[in-house]
């Protein structure tokens, strides 16, 4: 499998467990996670120094693949990671996570699309055009791994 560059956006306290699941497929190059202590500084320093970070660390990947957990659609930076990539003209898709099994605290609930929280003018929603996969409920890990990078593909494809 080749791995590709791509951009992760999720809602770290309630899933990072379950993104550690999907970074360990090998699919996914150069997206690191960041050290608890390097973000709380990040966050310290306020609004504009997340918005750089993120703006930073999703400069150079090829697409960005929103993982949806239970609360991933009301989080803030996950909203302006999403707007960014669409008017940064980067690939984007999601992929519901809450049927990985989570260490702490098993599997959780099917989370709202974050994607229906943009619209354009015309009124449509952004989930209109961005797709989302919702892996099998009882093999979640092996759907994400066995389609992670042909999803990958799909949304650079569409957007050439």
């Amino acid at each position: 499998m080749a791995r590709k560059p791509i951009f992760l956006s999720f809602h770290y306290n309630n899933d990072v467990m379950r993104v550690q699941q999907i970074r360990n497929i090998g699919a996914l190059e150069g997206n690191e996670p960041v050290s608890v202590n390097a973000w709380e500084e990040v966050k310290r320093k306020g609004k504009a120094s997340i918005e750089e970070w993120i703006d930073e660390n999703m400069k150079y990947r090829r697409c960005v693949v929103v993982l949806i957990g239970e609360e991933t659609a009301s989080r803030p930076w996950v909203k302006y990671e999403i707007e960014k990539a669409w008017n940064d003209g980067k690939p984007l898709f999601g992929i519901y996570i809450h049927n990985l099994k989570c260490p702490r605290n098993g599997k959780s609930k099917k989370g709202l699309n974050p994607f229906d929280n943009l619209t354009f003018k015309d009124g449509r929603k952004l989930s209109s055009v961005v797709k989302c996969y919702d892996p099998d409920p009882y093999d979640a890990y092996n759907g994400i791994a066995n389609n992670m990078e042909s999803w990958v593909d799909a949304a650079i494809a569409q957007w050439k």
